[in-house]
C-alpha cells in the first residue's frame, strides 16, 4: 500500500522554530512519507533555525529577493507552490500561523484541491489591520483549512464562532513549547554547545550576566516604527537611569527603523547593552536566565511563561489573550508611562513579580507535536 504523503511548508524564522519539532515528529513516523518544503521568505534567519534543529528541507524555493514587497512574495509563493503540489501530489499540506507563506500556500492548495491542515490556528485580534498583514493571513488560512490545530480552547472557540466545524478542530497546545524544551535539552546535554553559547554572549556582554539581574528586550514590529520606538526607548532610558544595577540586554533588529532610534537614545547607558540579533539557541539561553521580558513579539508571549518569566508586551492588542487572562503577560503598548510604571513595579514589588512568574502557562505541556501527528494519522487512516 502506497504511503500517504504529508508536506510541511514554512518560510520564516518564527515558523521554522515552531514547525521544526513537528517535522522531526513526522519524520519519525514510518507509516507516512514526510516532505519538508521551505519558501525561504526569510533566508539567513531561516537557515540559522534549520541548523539549530538539524533539519534539511527536501524542497527549498529560495524566494527571498531584495526589495520585494508583499505582492511579490505572495505571487511568487503561489506560483512556486503550484509546481510543488503538481510534482509531489501530497495527500495533506501543513502550514503554520499567519505568514504570507502560510496564506499563499493555502491558496495554492485550494486551487489544486489539496487539503490543508493549519497549525496554530484560531488566533484572532478581530482587527484585520492589527497586526498587519498577519491577521488577514491567518483568516484566509482558516477559511481554506480542512483541519485546524488550535493551541488553546479560546483559539478553538474563535474558529467555532466563525462557523468552523468543531470536529475539525484539535486543541494541542503550542508547538513553540516543544521547541523550547528541545533546544534547552540540547544545550544542557551538550557541553560544547553550552561553551559556544557562553563564549558568544561573553563577547557581547561586558558584565557578569550569569549572576546579574537583567531585562531582555526585543522590538521589531512595524506598527511601533516612528513615535512608538521613541516612546519605548524613552521608557527604557528612564528605568535604566533610575536602576543602574539592573541591566537591559537588547538584541537590536537590523531594520533601520529600529536601529536608528535605539542607538541614538540608548547607547549612552552603561547598563543598556545593544547587541546584534541572536540565533535561537543563545536567545533561548538568555530568555531562560533573564528576570523579565519587554517585547513586541508574538512567540515570546508563549515561550516566556513556560520558563516563569513575566512579559510586558509593547502592543495595544494581542491575538494571545490567554496569557493576559492567566496573568503571565501585561499589555503596555508603545506607551512610555505604561512601560515605565510596569517595569518599575516588577523591579521593586516582589509580590507582583512572583504572582506573574508563577501564573499558569496556558500554552500547553510541550507535547503538541505528538497530538498533531496522532490526529493526522487517524484522519489519513495510517496505522
Amino acid at each position: 500500500m502506497k504511503k500517504k504523503i504529508v508536506l510541511l511548508v514554512f518560510g520564516t524564522r518564527p515558523e521554522a522554530i515552531k514547525m521544526a519539532p513537528l517535522c522531526h515528529t513526522f519524520l519519525a513516523e514510518k507509516g507516512l512519507q514526510t516532505l519538508v518544503c521551505v519558501t525561504a521568505q526569510h533566508r539567513e534567519m531561516l537557515d540559522q533555525v534549520l541548523n539549530v534543529f538539524e533539519l534539511t528541507p527536501d524542497i527549498d524555493l529560495n524566494l527571498m529577493k531584495k526589495g520585494q514587497d508583499l505582492g511579490d512574495i505572495t505571487s511568487s509563493a503561489i506560483l512556486n507552490m503550484r509546481d510543488v503540489l503538481e510534482e509531489h501530489k501530497p495527500d495533506l499540506v501543513l502550514v503554520h500561523g499567519d505568514t504570507t507563506t502560510t496564506m499563499a500556500t493555502s491558496m495554492a492548495c485550494f486551487y489544486a484541491s489539496v487539503p490543508v491542515a493549519h497549525v496554530e490556528a484560531g488566533l484572532r485580534t478581530h482587527d484585520i489591520n492589527a497586526p498587519f498583514p498577519e491577521e488577514f493571513n491567518r483568516r484566509v488560512a482558516s477559511i481554506i483549512a480542512e483541519i485546524h490545530f488550535a493551541p488553546t480552547p479560546l483559539s478553538k472557540q474563535n474558529l467555532v464562532n466563525e462557523k468552523v466545524d468543531g470536529a475539525k478542530v484539535c486543541v494541542t497546545g503550542n508547538t513553540v513549547i516543544d521547541s523550547l524544551h528541545w533546544v534547552l535539552n540540547k544545550i544542557e546535554s551538550s557541553p560544547p554547545v553550552k561553551l559556544r553559547i557562553n563564549s558568544l554572549l561573553d563577547g557581547y556582554l561586558p558584565f557578569d550576566w550569569k549572576n546579574s539581574q537583567y531585562v531582555l528586550v526585543t522590538g521589531h514590529r512595524r506598527e511601533n516604527f516612528g513615535n512608538g520606538f521613541l516612546n519605548i526607548c524613552d521608557a527604557i532610558s528612564a528605568v535604566a537611569a533610575k536602576h543602574p544595577n539592573v541591566h537591559f540586554i537588547y538584541p537590536v533588529h537590523l531594520n533601520p527603523n529600529v536601529q536608528k532610534p535605539v542607538n541614538e537614545l540608548l547607547s549612552a547607558f552603561d547598563n543598556v547593552h545593544l547587541i546584534p540579533p541572536l540565533d535561537y539557541e543563545p536567545f533561548v539561553y538568555l530568555l531562560n536566565s533573564c528576570y523579565l521580558i519587554l517585547t513586541d513579539s508574538g512567540g515570546i508571549q508563549e515561550e516566556a511563561p513556560s520558563l516563569g518569566k513575566p512579559v510586558l508586551v509593547m502592543r495595544d492588542v494581542t491575538e494571545r489573550p490567554e496569557a493576559v487572562d492567566a496573568g503571565t503577560v501585561i499589555l503596555v503598548g508603545a506607551n512610555k508611562e505604561a512601560i515605565f510604571s510596569n517595569l518599575e513595579k516588577l523591579l521593586t514589588d516582589s509580590d507582583c513579580y512572583q504572582l506573574m512568574s508563577q501564573a499558569h502557562n496556558p500554552y500547553g505541556d510541550g507535547k503538541a507535536c505528538e497530538k498533531i501527528v496522532k490526529f493526522i494519522k487517524s484522519r489519513l487512516d495510517v496505522r
